[in-house]
Order: C-alpha cells, then sequence, then structure tokens
C-alpha cells in the first residue's frame, strides 16, 4: 500500500511523471550522478532541485561567493546555540541552486589524504579505498597542467591554477618556510605541507557542477531537471521507494520511480528527507507524528564540521579590499583577470599539532583579506587573515526535525568542541599558537604593523587569551558537514557499502552524508566522487538484472 503523509491524499497531488530513475537534490553528487545516469538513452532521469537556475552573475565571479549568503540561493541555516563556542549561533549557508553549494563555495579543490579514503574502506568496504577512488577522481578532474599521473587531465571539473593571486600569498608560502614547514604540490597522497590553491574555475570563473555535469546533459531527451521542486517525502508502497513527493509554488507533485530514488541532499537535507518519510529514531519520529517505517537512530546522527577560526591582523595593503574598484571590474569583464577571480582563501597547509599524531589533525587556511564575519559585513580594512581548521573533530552532533512539516528548517546542533576529553580545543588552541608563530616570521612581520583587527585590539592580550578569545568569539563552520547518513559494514549504519538504506528497497543516498568519517580534507571534490560512484553501483545493478525494466544500453 502506498503510504501517505498523515492529513493528505495522492488524490491532491498532481502527476509529476514516471521515470526510471528520481534524483533529489541537484548538487555536487546529484549533478554528476544524473549526468551519468542519463548517459544511456534508455535510460530516463528526472533530477529535482528545490533552488533555481545558476544566473546570477555573483554565482561566476569567484570572489562574491559570500555575496551569496543569506540570498535565496541559500538555505541560510543556523545552529542551536553552542556552549563550546560561548553560547554563539553559527550560522550555516547551503547552496539552494543548481550545484548546490559547488555553486556556493570558495572553489577549493582539495582531495584529501589517501588515508582517508581508506579508512572508509575499513568501515564500509573496499570499493572506498583511495586505489578504488583513484580512477574516479581522475574521470572527474581535467587539472591544468597536471604533472602527477593520480590527476585527470580530461574529466567533467576544471581544477585550475589562479589566474592573479595576490603577492602577499607568496609571502606567505614564504613565511611558512620560515616557521620550520614544506611547501608541497597539491593533492598529493599525503599532502603534508602548505600549497597555494587550485581552484574549480575555469578561465577566471567558478567552475560549479552544473558546468561540468548539466550543461553537457542539457540536449538529452531522456534528463529532465526541475527547478523550484522540493521534495517533501519519499513515497512508499509497502518498503519500496516508489518515488518523491515534491512541491512547486506550494502545490504539490509526485513523480514514479520505476527504478531507483536517491537522494543526494546534503548532510542536512538528506536526513531531514530521510525522517520526514519515516526513516530514522522511531522516538524522534514517533513524538513527531511521522509513521515510523524505518527505525534507524543513527539518521541525522554523528554529524560532524570542519570548524576554522582566524586571526586578522592589518596590513598597508596588497589585499583584496579593492576588489570590486571599477579597474578591477573592468579588468575581470573584459580578461577574467584580477582580484574577482579570487577565491579569497588562497592558499592552505596540512599540519600536525604535535609530534604525537599519526597524520596532520589541523589545516591552516590563509587569505589575503580581512575576512571577518565570514564577509558578511563587508571588508572593514586592508587585512591578512590566518587561521587553523580542526579537520579530524572528535566532536560530534546531530541533525533532528523541528517539525513533520517538511517547510520548517531541521535543527542542527554541530555541539563544537563537546568532546568528553576536551582534545578538539586543545588541538584548536595549538592550532591558534602555529599561526601566531607563522605571523610572527620575518615575512610577516615586514607586511603588518602586528594590530589586529580580529580579535579586536588583540595585541593588547597575552597569548592565551587572544587564542582563547579567537576560539570562543570568531570560530565557524568551514561549510563541511558530513556523516549524517553514514555509510558502514555494521547493521546500525543507515547506508550500506552500495550507498543502499537499509530497511527498505529501491532507495539510496550519495552526498557527503554518507562519509562514515570526515576527511582530512574539503568536501567538494569527494562529495562529485560519491555521485559518479553511486552511478557505478546504480548501472552495475541494472545490468545484473535487479532492476529488469530498466534497460540499460
Amino acid at each position: 500500500m502506498i503510504q501517505t503523509r498523515p492529513g493528505s491524499t495522492l488524490l491532491t497531488t498532481r502527476d509529476g511523471g514516471s521515470f526510471d530513475y528520481v534524483v533529489v537534490g541537484a548538487g555536487s553528487a546529484g549533478a554528476a550522478l544524473a549526468n551519468r545516469l542519463s548517459a544511456h538513452p534508455s535510460t530516463s532521469v528526472v533530477l529535482l532541485e528545490a533552488g533555481g537556475n545558476d544566473s546570477n552573475p555573483s554565482v561566476h565571479i569567484p570572489a562574491a561567493f559570500s555575496g551569496l549568503f543569506k540570498t535565496d540561493l541559500d538555505w541560510n541555516y543556523e545552529t542551536t546555540p553552542q556552549p563550546g563556542l560561548g553560547g554563539r549561533t553559527i550560522y550555516w549557508p547551503r547552496g539552494k541552486v543548481l550545484g548546490g553549494s559547488s555553486s556556493l563555495n570558495a572553489m577549493m579543490w582539495v582531495r584529501g589524504f589517501a588515508a582517508d579514503y581508506d579508512r572508509w574502506a575499513d568501515l564500509a568496504g573496499p570499493d572506498w579505498s583511495y586505489e578504488s577512488l583513484l580512477p574516479i577522481f581522475q574521470r572527474v578532474e581535467r587539472v591544468q597542467d597536471a604533472s602527477n599521473p593520480e590527476h585527470g587531465a580530461a574529466g567533467a571539473m576544471n581544477v585550475e591554477h589562479q589566474r592573479s593571486p595576490r603577492e602577499l600569498t607568496a609571502t606567505f608560502l614564504r613565511a611558512v618556510t620560515e616557521a620550520g614547514y614544506a611547501v608541497v604540490p597539491p593533492n598529493s597522497r599525503q599532502p603534508e605541507g602548505f600549497s597555494e590553491t587550485m581552484l574549480s574555475q575555469k578561465k577566471g570563473s567558478r567552475h560549479s557542477t552544473v558546468d561540468g555535469y548539466l550543461r553537457p546533459a542539457k540536449d538529452r531527451k531522456n534528463l529532465v531537471v526541475r527547478t523550484g521542486a522540493q521534495a517533501t517525502r519519499v513515497v512508499f508502497d509497502g518498503t519500496r521507494a516508489v518515488g518523491v513527493e515534491y512541491s512547486v509554488a506550494g502545490v504539490l507533485h509526485r513523480v514514479e520511480a520505476r527504478g531507483e530514488v536517491i537522494l543526494c541532499g546534503g548532510a542536512v537535507n538528506t536526513p531531514q528527507l530521510l525522517m520526514l518519510s519515516g526513516i530514522g529514531d522511531a522516538a524522534h519520529l514517533t513524538s513527531q507524528g511521522i509513521p515510523v517505517l524505518v527505525d534507524s537512530p543513527e539518521v541525522g546522527a554523528n554529524l560532524r564540521d570542519h570548524l576554522v577560526s582566524f586571526f586578522t591582523v592589518e596590513t598597508p595593503g596588497g589585499t583584496l579590499l579593492t576588489a570590486t574598484g571599477l579597474g578591477e571590474v573592468g579588468n575581470y569583464l573584459l580578461r577574467r583577470r584580477g582580484m574577482l577571480t579570487s577565491n579569497v582563501a588562497e592558499a592552505y597547509g596540512f599540519v600536525r599539532s604535535s609530534a604525537h599524531v599519526e597524520l596532520p589533525d589541523l589545516e591552516m587556511i590563509f587569505a589575503p583579506a580581512a575576512y571577518v564575519d565570514e564577509g558578511l559585513s563587508g571588508i572593514p580594512g586592508h587585512g591578512i587573515s590566518l587561521g587553523p581548521i580542526l579537520i579530524q573533530p572528535k566532536s560530534t552532533g546531530t541533525v533532528t526535525l523541528a517539525s513533520a512539516d517538511p517547510f520548517d528548517k531541521p535543527i542542527i546542533d554541530p555541539r563544537y568542541l563537546s568532546d568528553p576529553g576536551g582534545e578538539d580545543r586543545a588541538v584548536m588552541m595549538r592550532g591558534l599558537a602555529i599561526a601566531e608563530r607563522i605571523l610572527s616570521t620575518p615575512s610577516m612581520t615586514a607586511v603588518s604593523n602586528g594590530k589586529y583587527m580580529r580579535p579586536m585590539k588583540g595585541e593588547q592580550l597575552d597569548t592565551a587569551t587572544r587564542a582563547a578569545s579567537a576560539l570562543n568569539s570568531l570560530s565557524h563552520t568551514l561549510y563541511h558537514p558530513t556523516s549524517t547518513a553514514r555509510m558502514g559494514s555494521d547493521a546500525s549504519a543507515p547506508v550500506d557499502g552500495e550507498l543502499r538504506v537499509r530497511g527498505v528497497q529501491g532507495l539510496r543516498v550519495a552526498d557527503a552524508s554518507v562519509m562514515p568519517q570526515i576527511i582530512r580534507g574539503h568536501t567538494n571534490a569527494p562529495a562529485i566522487v560519491i555521485g559518479e560512484k553511486a552511478a557505478e553501483f546504480i548501472i552495475a545493478a541494472a545490468r545484473a538484472g535487479r532492476r529488469d525494466r530498466i534497460t540499460v544500453s
């Protein structure tokens, strides 16, 4: 029997058609998945995206990304108050637009460490090892001047060097060598050390998954992309997913899936949709009046995120402060060069907080700009920003429902710095000490007058107080939530190693929510790889006859 939401009937829901595959979410993973599935002409695919198209010019101008925050292209989430961060709520931007967060992010192409993927394989099966995923990374990437044989040279996503990095970025990379660190090529198997950031750009413009995957497929008659279509629940016949209910301008529609439904909404929206569909912790669902289809307590649990904190110090000039000046706008429009091609975070590096850790547990990130308040309040003056990112947090949080209304934002509680042993806080404090040491090198003191823009009047504070102030009052997300529908070989994992949702049939998840653990890196590249891997699993299943009504050429 087809299940309906309490108080609703399918008689009032408009027919959205029937397809072999229904993909929910046109972000990093969903766009890749829809492209690969629809590459087979006999297979029909519908891609549902809650947001609109990516026509806003600021999507394509790299340095303008923070101007997209808190607009209609952003889900505009806020966490619950965080005791570990002085009781503050933390703003979480997530892309609500074709391309998802790949249309909203800072374009950093940072794979992470091979060891992280090998750990995925330990937890979810050998398909997720670095060696198994390497051909997919190569298929995804089109790396400019690729010299590492493990990098892709003809893939869907352009990965390029910066066209107009600030001279302050070169100064910073000299400074890290003065502090005892190496400058290394990016995206090796173990990229310990510092690098100039490589970007998902093409000739100075953002290169999102819309550019890499959806535009090349736009003329396929077997791929339908529906924007403004917010999924409200997965529809089941018994325990088989048979479609998706979605809303367009307040009108409910239902699209049928002859084969499978694949959720690609990300680490916030995917667990929310699973719970709205009756898959989650039974007690929580019951408290919201949602009938329980599968008692899966870890849906929405295990939330991990990369926390970042910054020191920002004054500098006489050479920053991105004047990026919107008339000359820079002209340089960008005519030549696709200049400050507006910057992703702001022009350099980064992986370091160890102590000699006792096996691999780096911190990333240091550098911006030749006063990146304060996540860019929401503008740039206050000439400054440079440097700080640590906690890349292997012990603290875990949750995504839960505020209500059974699919249009209510979920409750996001990352529980930053809440691990019982206090290790996360200690690692971040050591990271801030590393940042201060780099800022004290000859190269950096030559371009800074030592005055702190953030924390305010930080030069008047002792070292420990300055670091604590930055951690408590300035820390925020680096926009990398993961693991809320983790895949695993164990029965308690909501998703198995082939991305199938346990307890039901015909439903998979393919996005950052399935990561068994967060990586030492950035999540856009591996999310795209997850979408590609999902396509492999689905196509293999079709060829094996598990979906005998689907013909794959």
